[in-house]
């Protein structure tokens, strides 16, 4: 195998997808996989700078993100160009399932933030995800992933938390 073959061999398309419909799609680097989880890195992959208020995705931006295949959220450590650590950004999601060099994750609109310096932990979206109708169509799913935003905002709680999940 020549060094490109392998150099291609450890990309993977992430596909996230909403409703039904891909929402995004962007390459990442495979880091590992241990049959659990997954972890990519790839650069901020939205068109321009997303100010959300309490934190900007703009281009440069690294991200470094966690899949499990039993769990129902996806972590993803994000850092500016420099590499300082802006946060946390967790999307409650599906258990990811990993398919030739597509990772699919199932977004269930519930999302979880935490600054670096664990000063602003916020839940996001339970307006979105109460509108869905996740509740109505598949309950079982919307208990899970309350359950799941629960999880990951207790982590969030504790310093070295979330960092403990991605050990």
């Amino acid at each position: 195998m020549s060094a490109n073959s392998a150099d291609q061999a450890r990309l993977l398309d992430v596909v996230l997808v909403k409703s039904g419909r891909t929402k995004i799609r962007y390459a990442a680097e495979l880091l590992t996989d241990d049959g659990t989880r997954i972890a990519v890195r790839a650069p901020w992959s939205g068109a321009g700078v997303r100010d959300f208020g309490f934190v900007r995705f703009e281009p440069g931006d690294v991200f470094t993100e966690y899949y499990w295949r039993d769990r129902w959220y996806a972590v993803k450590e994000v850092r500016d160009a420099a590499g300082a650590l802006k946060g946390w950004y967790c999307d409650i999601t599906r258990p990811a399932t990993l398919s030739g060099t597509e990772l699919v994750v199932e977004d269930l609109d519930l999302d979880l933030w935490r600054s670096a310096d664990g000063t602003d932990i916020r839940r996001l979206d339970e307006d979105e995800f109460a509108e869905s109708g996740l509740t109505q169509t598949d309950p079982e799913a919307a208990t899970a992933a309350v359950a799941a935003l629960d999880e990951l905002q207790a982590y969030a709680t504790v310093e070295g938390g979330l960092e403990s999940l991605l050990a």
